[in-house]
């Protein structure tokens, strides 16, 4: 098949009309176009054109090779996925997987479809019983340390929009996107060009993934936190589960998450080699997702083949920090994301329809290790957690999270209710965010906000809602491995993978991680 890009429609033009359009495009006669397959679908949306739709395809024609030939801009479609081999030599022990999340997900998705039986370690608890906890937490301010927004099946991305964007040009993708349609979700994200999953598919699509592991001989276990690394020399011989169980084996790939501060520090101690790495902190922040949906899409927002609107704003303020939206969700809500007692986290979510009154986004201002006020590698965790515990104080402790409408937080006149309800729940107290947000965080907020309202109308808005504290958004430690071997540097049969790593940032690129990782340990005991 040959790919072709950029095929435009109207908004109002229905998608049987690229047929035609692609015989325009090649300059063939409508006989000579066997067929064709949607490959990526964009929105144009650019200020000062028509609203249009952008297609790329692949395209069966008749007479591919003399029409390359015409067209040496055109390119064939690059070969379909390889089949996944199955090891052919034994080992003694089975690869063992501690996390379940995106990472840990597709790690040993690829053991098991290569015939290795692996073993994941979940600390928290199965998908449906995890949401179970996450709700009343929500709903009574009653926290479960080991299953909640962070821990569990899935991970923390569960609980979020499902986003599957990826800056990565990695071939993987394709593997990743597949195994999730294999999994129940809709045909469209192999090509939107911004997909998502929506929490509620979310849940659903990690129980059919976990089936299908255990289904090729893998094991799932859950409540089995990992509290030990036994160790021959610099060499891993197996896991210690619940300070109690040992299993043995050769390989252990640890996607963790970036909130498994407990675990991070037992690993330090047991002299695993990791470093501390940037992070960035701030707020979410709420607006009501007409009003995104009319800034992006003019005349045209509401249309159903459009959907509900995003945004992605950036920022350098007057010292040169950035400053950046992260995790738009779409017609979501905020929700409490902690998993230690006494802290207040926020993130944001939405189901796949995306359709409730606010839209939410973190923004949030880059942080580095030289923030952290120390240069040990879990510094970044001590500068998460008294943010946290700020938080949580002047919420009043009942996991309310601290607000302030952006009027308030500009110095401009207080906005009162407003317009804007703040979607977080428990609840909120409202409160002055400088009394939680480091100085520097404040200062380049207030600095980036009135900017961003002159890229999108009516986002500095007296009576837009700020919730403190967004500060997970990715792992302050990373555990340094080698580039090759994706091995930690100081100790052989041992895994850092995902974003709890530092490896990854999001679902895709996280799940394209694991896939990694599980090829080396295939061509390792091939080798």
């Amino acid at each position: 098949m040959i790919r072709v890009h950029d095929i435009a429609l109207r908004i109002t033009e229905p998608t049987d009309k690229l047929f035609f359009k692609i015989c325009e495009k090649l300059k063939i006669d409508k006989k000579e176009l066997l067929g064709y397959e949607i490959y990526r679908e964009s929105i144009d949306a650019r200020k000062g054109r028509a609203l249009r739709l952008i297609y790329t395809v692949d395209a069966s024609v008749k007479n591919e090779k003399k029409l390359l030939k015409q067209f040496p801009a055109l390119k064939s479609t690059p070969p379909a996925l390889k089949e996944i081999q199955a090891v052919s030599r034994s080992q003694k022990t089975r690869p063992v997987v501690v996390g379940f999340g995106p990472a840990g997900m597709f790690c040993a998705l690829y053991l098991a479809q290569a015939g290795l039986k692996p073993i994941v370690l979940e600390r928290g608890k199965p998908v449906d019983e995890r949401q179970l906890d996450v709700e009343k937490f929500w709903s009574e301010g009653i926290l479960n340390e080991e299953s909640n927004v962070q821990f569990g099946e899935g991970g923390a991305g569960t609980f979020s929009d499902g986003k599957l964007t990826s800056r990565s040009k990695d071939q993987r993708i394709e593997r990743v996107m597949q195994t999730f349609v294999k999994a129940g979700a809709p045909r469209e994200i192999l090509w939107t060009k911004k997909p998502h999953l929506g929490t509620d598919r979310l849940r659903e699509i990690v129980q059919q993934i976990r089936q299908e592991i255990e289904a090729l001989g893998g094991t799932v276990r859950f409540q089995q936190r990992v509290t030990d690394l036994v160790l021959e020399g610099n060499r891993v011989v197996g896991v210690e589960i619940n300070h109690g169980e040992i299993l043995s084996t050769d390989q252990v790939c640890m996607a963790i998450g970036h909130s498994a501060r407990d675990t991070f520090a037992w690993l330090h101690e047991k002299g695993i080699q990791m470093e501390a790495k940037a992070i960035a902190v701030g707020v979410r922040i709420e607006h009501p997702q007409a009003m995104i949906d009319k800034n992006q899409y003019g005349e045209h927002a509401g249309h159903p083949r459009l959907g509900a609107a995003s945004y992605a704003l950036r920022f350098t303020d007057s010292t040169g920090r950035g400053v950046y939206s992260f995790c738009m969700c779409p017609g979501g809500e905020v929700v409490a994301a902690a998993s230690e007692r006494g802290g207040v986290v926020v993130n944001g979510m939405s189901e796949f329809v995306r359709d409730q009154e606010n839209a939410n986004s973190a923004l949030l201002v880059q942080v580095n290790p030289a923030d952290f006020g120390s240069i040990h590698p879990l510094a970044g965790i001590g500068f998460q957690r008294d943010l946290e515990q700020k938080a949580f104080r002047l919420g009043g402790e009942n996991y309310a999270a601290p607000a302030q409408r952006v009027g308030a937080f500009l110095g401009r006149a207080d906005a009162g209710e407003g317009a804007i309800a703040p979607s977080y729940r428990p609840a909120v107290a409202w409160a002055e965010l400088d009394q939680v947000l480091p100085g520097f965080v404040v200062s380049a907020l207030r600095e980036a906000i009135p900017y961003f309202g002159r890229k999108i109308k009516g986002f500095d808005r007296a009576d837009a809602v700020l919730t403190a504290v967004e500060s997970r958004s990715s792992s302050p430690v990373r555990l340094v491995r080698d580039p090759e071997s994706l091995e930690s540097i100081s100790h052989n049969g041992l895994y850092p993978i995902g974003e709890g790593a530092g490896y990854a940032g999001g679902i895709t690129s996280s799940a394209i991680d694991g896939i990694r990782c599980a090829e080396k340990i295939v061509e390792k005991i091939q080798a």
